[in-house]
């Protein structure tokens, strides 16, 4: 589980496929001593396990289902990713309950400057759309965000100046792809509500 406070921006260093599978290298600023073998990092909010490390970074492998249902199979050697690791009990949970699990692709409609902050517009697919609320919760590449306006399918997200320097979020702009997790209480919240 994550909170979905981004710690550290990492860079990609290497792509390698496999017979099945693609092999990122990622360099962090973390102590990579600290990091365990087989740990969860959230990379942009998909959770990848650490398959090896060595000084200043460590290598992930990513399976063909998540390629093809994330931005992850777009990235290329120098791509910058948002990283978070694993909460632990009785970390502060800052942001919101994130599994790191994507629920799917958003598209960036509009990014604009909104007084000292950003204001970015994005496109959720189809259902995806009916579990984001105004003043809810939702992670946007890997980072916790609340949500300002909804109208449709398209949602407004405030960004103060700190989370536009401290993530990816300050390179956006119109027609990137996003990783969307939508908000977990959200989420049962409408199935609940489909069954009873």
């Amino acid at each position: 589980m994550f909170t979905g406070i981004i710690t550290d921006i990492g860079r990609v260093r290497s792509v390698r496929q496999t017979d099945r599978d693609r092999r990122y290298e990622v360099e962090t600023a973390w102590d990579t001593a600290t990091i365990d073998l087989g740990a969860s990092i959230s990379h942009a909010g998909c959770c990848l396990t650490v398959t090896e490390k060595g000084p200043g970074w460590f290598a992930v492998e990513v399976s063909g289902e998540t390629l093809s249902k994330t931005t992850l199979g777009d990235w290329a050697e120098g791509h910058r990713v948002n990283l978070e690791r694993a909460a632990k009990l009785g970390d502060e949970l800052g942001g919101h309950i994130v599994s790191g699990h994507v629920d799917g692709l958003g598209r960036v409609v509009s990014v604009t400057p909104d007084g000292g902050s950003h204001r970015i517009e994005i496109e959720a697919p189809a259902p995806l759309h009916r579990y984001v609320a105004p003043k809810g919760s939702i992670t946007v590449d890997g980072v916790s965000l609340t949500v300002n306006a909804v109208e449709g399918a398209t949602f407004g997200l405030n960004i103060i100046p700190h989370t536009w320097d401290a993530t990816t979020l300050g390179t956006l702009k119109a027609e990137d792809r996003v990783n969307l997790e939508i908000d977990m209480l959200a989420r049962y919240l409408a199935r609940w509500q489909e069954t009873a």
